[in-house]
Parts: structure tokens; C-alpha cells; sequence
């Protein structure tokens, strides 16, 4: 156990250290690229020893640390820092308004800390299996983020000269993030999970405005003001919980049941500021925003970090929410955002932003099963979170090399992808079939939610899933159809991914084609062992003998059925026909003659809808009844418990 708890320090304070030798480092030099793969494996090797040693031994490790006095005088020093960061940049770009949200937040934490009001004897670190999992996910697919973006960033500026190059404070952020989730994810302190939170902010919030755009600029503080009012929120609950409560960690608060009006308090407040960490509405407009960084920062922020911490808080206390007043809100606010994120995907071209808003939404999906506050939703929740974390990761990064290597990431010119780039559209369509096909894990845990939005007995929410899932099936299938559709220009492309971003790519795509056959066994190992300690019983499998089958189904169907088609086409005569363009196909299907007689090069384009739910018409009153709901929430449930 000794060897774990140093690992876990070494998981906590390794990215600090690695950030600091970046940032130190010649931009874009070879030694830079062979730190970060050296530095980014030894750090995802920790990651997965920690992880594999607690799902085997399926034990909870608590850790008490030594010298605390001198780790609060740390964490007291870096929060002002942070405070007086945020102050000075927002008088720097005259963004007074973040000021507010910073001293709202920090002081009166700060307060409670210096003046002795505090709970002193707690647990500091607690590695469970949940933690286990999460270690995974930062440390896996975080790092490989970490390694794409190494080669990434320096054709970023290759092709971004009017940006300065600042790619070692970039690369150097990045690993301050996964040290920040490292030690929020291990945290079962309060305070600590506060300080760890409050760092994702601020870097987030450094990241988006790395090109100093104006626009990078108000995208930046936008995503910085929306957090720190999250903050302030997790802040409240903090101080409510050692000052009334008398509880000072995580795993206390969770195992006190829900019958007490004040207990629901501090934990409505951290649903608060869950839902503004995962962009949920009517905060999404800043995970939108955090597109005009470069693409390795929203894959980060999408997948590995920045929103998971709000879904993992919200698994984190989903036992408390069963049957109450937040957990019925928490679950509209997800279900709404699932089927509005949705439909508002629907409706746009850009790549990265549809990747944006399917994050939004299928967060909203996860939002809405840790709300329901039961088995079912919890297991879909976390398994979401897995699925997703690697799709997106993938997808994210899949665009952005087609963006370095055809000038645009917008889904209209990636017609004929399957010729022009045949490596990236293949991995990308790997991508997009682990979001919403069978038997990819996204899909299969639709089913789950589905359960548990029934037995929640809210006819809306079923509907919210039921819509939600068809408008999903059609902006990922009208993407897919776009890959595959040779036109007109189809011809291929030079492909000039550097090998290290194929580093991260390659197991990426294996990894959503692994875990789709490995689902039952993780769904068993992993999952089951975190509704057992969750809910502090033994749990029924959620997963029975009939949906595994169900499931081997899909995947031999998958296979089956190309090549049965195959088997049946034998003997047959083939015939080439053309295709029916009003009659005037000029003869080779991708060309037809118009009505003045001249021939024209064929294009098909997806129809986007935006006139009937476009942003313009959409977003914003998604955003005013998403904010009626969060007031409706904090009004009933905290201002009636004073």
C-alpha cells in the first residue's frame, strides 16, 4: 500500500514538475518532443499500475498526510496566486466582472481556513474504484492528448504565422491540467477537490485565449467568468459543510443519507457547480467557445479533463439525489440539454463545433442519469463517460489533422474523404460509429438510461432520450455519408500527420474497437464494484446474461452482414449504371450538363435545418429555460433550507 500511496503523489506532482521543465525548453526541438513521450508514458504507466492494483484488490485506499500544516500553507499561497491571476488579467483586458466571481469565491474560503474554522482531522486521499477508472482516463487518454499535441502544435503554426508561437507555455498548461485532475479525482478532502477545481479554471480559461484574438479573448473570459460562479457555488458548499455539518470530506458527505434538508444543501450547491463544469444550460456558451484555441485544448477540455469534472462530481454525490427535489432537477437540465445540444448539432458545419455540441449533449445524458440518483443511472453514467472520453478524444484530434491537411474542418469539403485522406476518414469513422452504433458502448448504454428514466416515472425525460438519440443518429450519419460519398475532386491527398500525433491516434481507435468487445467484462470489473461502494450494498448486475447475448448479436451482425452480401452477389452479372441527374448525366457520375448546355461538376451537400432550429432561433431560449430551472433549484431547495 506504501508503493501506491507514492505512486499516487508521483500521479499528483509529476505534471507540475513536467510542466515547469516544458516551459524551460526550446520550442518545437526534438528534446522537447522526446520529454513530453517519455514524461507523458511514465505518467500513464503510474496511472494504470494504480488503477489495475485498486480494481484488483478491490479495496478503498484512504490516505492521511503527513505535514499537512505545511500542504495547507501550499494550497493557501497557490489559491491567492491564482486570485490575484485572475485579478490582474481581467484589469488587463478590462474584464472586471471576472474580479467579482474570483473574490467571491476564494476569500471567504480563505477566511475559513486562517481563522481556524475548518474541520482539522479528516481523510485527505481516497483511491477507490471510481478513482481507479478516472486514473485511466486522465492517464491514458489524457497523455496521448499530451503526446498529439507535441507534434500538432508545431504544424499549428506553420500554418497559423500571424499566431505567436507561445507552444511551450501550451504544452506546459496541459500538464498542469491532468496534475490538477490527478489530485481532484485522488482528493476526498473538500478543500483540496476546491483548489484542484479552481486550477481546471484558470487553465481552461489560459488555454482558450492562447492567439490573444480578441475573440480567443472574450471566448477565454466567458469560460472563465461561467466557472468561477461555479466555483463560488462549490465554495458555499464547502463552508457549509465544515461549519454546519461539521464534515470536511467527500465520502462523509455521501454516506450520510438523504433525509435531512440540510444535507441536500451543500450538495444542490455542488450539483451547481457541476452543472457549470460540464456546460451544461444554460452554461454551455463556454465550452463552445473553447474551440478557438487549438485543437489539442479541446480535446483535452471535451475528453479527458475540463467537463468530466463536473459528471464525475455528480456521480460522485447521485445517491443523495434519488428522489428529491435536486435530483428531479438535475435529471430535466440533463435531459433537456441531451435533446437541445442535439437538434443545435444538427445545424451546423463546422466540424469542431458539432464535436462541441454532441459534447454538451452527451453530457447532458450522463447529467441526467447520475440525477436519477439510482443503479441503472450510475452505471450508465460512468460507462458514458468512458465511451465518450475515448471517442471524442479521437475525434477531436481526427479533425484537427484533417484541418492541417485540407485547410478546413468543415464537414462540407470532407466530401470524398474516404479518397482524398483513406487513413484519417477511416480512423474517423471509427470515431464516429463508437458515439452512436451498435455495439459500441454509447449506444448500448442508451439502454441503461433508458431503464432508469423510466423507473424515475418521467414520461419527459423518456422523450428527451427517445428524440435526443434519433436527432444524434442523424447529424453523426449525415458526417458519415459525407466521408463516404465520392464526388467530384475526389482525388487523394497528401497525408502529412506527423508520426507523433499517430502515436496517440492508433490506440485511440483500437481502444473504441477493444472496448466495444470488451464491454461485459468491464461493465463487471470496473462498473459493478463502483455501484457497490457508491451505494454501500451489494448491487444486482445491471448487465444480465440476455444483454450480453444481445450484444454478440451486434457484433457478429457486423460482421455478417458485408459478408453475406458478398456471398450472395456470386454468379450474379454486375451492371454499371449511371446515376439519374434530371436526365442530363454528362456520362462519368460526377459531371451533368445545365440548362444553358454546359457541363458542371456534381456536388451534394447535407441539408442543416437552421432555418426551423438554428442558433440563431434556438440557443438562446434553450439558455433562459435552463436558467429558470437552475433558480427554480437554488430558490427552493437552498433558500428553504434558511
Amino acid at each position: 500500500m506504501a508503493n501506491i500511496i507514492n505512486v499516487v503523489n508521483f500521479l499528483i506532482l509529476f505534471p507540475f514538475i513536467m510542466a515547469i521543465i516544458i516551459g524551460l525548453l526550446k520550442k518545437a526541438s526534438p528534446l522537447r518532443s522526446a520529454v513530453i513521450i517519455i514524461g507523458g508514458f511514465t505518467i500513464m504507466a503510474a496511472a494504470i499500475y494504480v488503477a489495475v492494483n485498486v480494481l484488483l484488490s478491490g479495496k478503498i485506499l484512504i490516505v492521511y498526510l503527513e505535514n499537512i500544516e505545511l500542504y495547507n500553507h501550499i494550497v493557501v499561497a497557490l489559491e491567492v496566486f491564482l486570485m490575484v491571476l485572475v485579478c490582474f488579467l481581467s484589469i488587463k483586458y478590462k474584464k472586471f466582472y471576472a474580479i467579482i466571481f474570483s473574490l467571491v469565491g476564494t476569500i471567504p474560503v480563505l477566511w475559513m481556513d486562517l481563522t481556524g474554522r475548518a474541520v482539522e482531522y479528516s481523510n485527505h486521499l481516497r483511491i477507490d474504484t471510481f478513482t481507479a477508472v478516472m486514473y485511466l482516463i486522465v492517464g491514458v487518454v489524457g497523455i496521448l492528448i499530451c503526446i498529439y499535441a507535441s507534434g500538432y502544435m508545431k504544424d499549428y503554426h506553420h500554418h497559423h504565422t500571424d499566431v505567436q508561437d507561445r507552444s511551450n507555455y501550451f504544452l506546459a498548461l496541459m500538464f498542469v491540467f491532468l496534475g490538477a485532475m490527478f489530485g481532484l479525482i485522488s482528493s476526498d478532502n473538500l478543500g483540496f477537490i476546491y483548489f484542484f477545481w479552481e486550477i481546471t479554471s484558470v487553465c481552461s480559461f489560459l488555454m482558450i485565449g492562447y492567439t490573444r484574438t480578441q475573440e480567443a479573448v472574450d471566448n477565454s473570459f466567458r469560460a472563465l467568468w461561467m466557472n468561477l460562479l461555479g466555483g463560488c457555488g462549490f465554495a458555499a458548499g464547502l463552508m457549509y459543510c465544515n461549519m454546519n455539518l461539521e464534515i470536511a470530506n467527500l465520502s462523509d458527505l455521501t454516506g450520510i443519507a438523504a433525509t435531512s434538508k440540510f444535507v441536500i444543501v451543500p450538495v444542490t450547491l455542488f450539483a451547481f457547480a457541476a452543472l457549470t463544469k460540464s456546460a451544461q444550460f444554460p452554461f454551455s456558451r463556454w465550452l463552445l467557445g473553447a474551440m478557438v484555441a487549438p485543437t489539442p485544448s479541446s480535446a483535452l477540455l471535451h475528453s479527458a479533463t475540463m467537463v468530466k469534472i463536473g459528471v464525475y462530481m455528480l456521480i460522485r454525490v447521485s445517491p443523495l439525489l434519488y428522489n428529491t427535489l435536486t435530483g428531479i432537477m438535475i435529471t430535466v437540465i440533463g435531459g433537456f440539454t441531451f435533446f437541445a445540444a442535439s437538434l443545435l448539432a444538427i445545424t451546423v458545419s463546422d466540424g469542431k463545433k458539432v464535436l462541441a455540441y454532441s459534447t454538451i449533449s452527451n453530457l447532458g445524458l450522463i447529467t441526467a442519469c447520475a440525477g436519477t440518483g439510482t443503479t441503472e443511472g450510475v452505471w450508465a453514467a460512468v460507462m458514458l463517460v468512458l465511451f465518450h472520453a475515448v471517442s471524442k478524444s479521437l475525434l477531436f484530434q481526427t479533425v484537427g489533422d484533417i484541418e492541417n491537411c485540407m485547410g478546413s474542418r468543415d464537414i462540407e469539403d470532407m466530401h470524398g474523404l474516404i479518397i482524398k485522406l483513406p487513413r484519417l476518414a477511416f480512423i474517423m469513422m471509427i470515431g464516429i460509429c463508437g458515439m452512436f452504433m451498435a455495439p459500441f458502448g454509447m449506444l448500448v448504454s442508451k439502454w441503461a438510461a433508458l431503464k432508469a428514466f423510466v423507473d424515475s416515472g418521467s414520461v419527459w425525460l423518456v422523450i428527451f432520450l427517445v428524440f435526443g438519440s434519433g436527432s444524434t443518429l442523424f447529424y453523426w450519419a449525415k458526417w458519415l455519408g459525407k466521408i463516404c460519398t465520392v464526388i467530384h475532386q475526389s482525388f487523394e491527398l497528401e497525408d502529412i500527420t506527423p508520426r507523433s500525433e499517430m502515436v496517440s491516434i492508433f490506440p485511440l481507435t483500437s481502444l473504441i474497437v477493444i472496448m466495444c468487445f470488451a464491454f461485459p467484462w468491464m461493465s463487471t470489473n470496473m462498473i459493478q464494484p463502483i455501484l457497490n461502494e457508491s451505494f454501500q450494498e451489494l448491487i444486482d448486475p445491471v448487465i444480465g446474461g440476455s444483454d450480453v447475448i444481445i450484444m454478440m448479436i451486434m457484433v457478429t451482425m457486423i460482421f455478417m452482414i458485408p459478408i453475406a452480401s458478398r456471398f450472395l452477389a456470386i454468379g450474379k452479372n454486375s451492371k454499371m449504371t449511371m446515376s439519374y441527374v434530371a436526365g442530363v448525366n454528362a456520362g462519368d457520375d460526377r459531371h451533368y450538363i445545365d440548362s444553358f448546355g454546359k457541363e458542371r461538376a456534381l456536388y451534394m451537400s447535407n441539408w442543416y435545418m437552421d432555418e426551423f432550429f438554428g442558433e440563431k432561433k434556438l440557443l438562446f431560449p434553450c439558455i433562459i429555460v435552463a436558467a429558470v430551472l437552475v433558480a427554480v433549484m437554488l430558490i427552493i431547495v437552498v433558500g428553504g433550507a434558511f
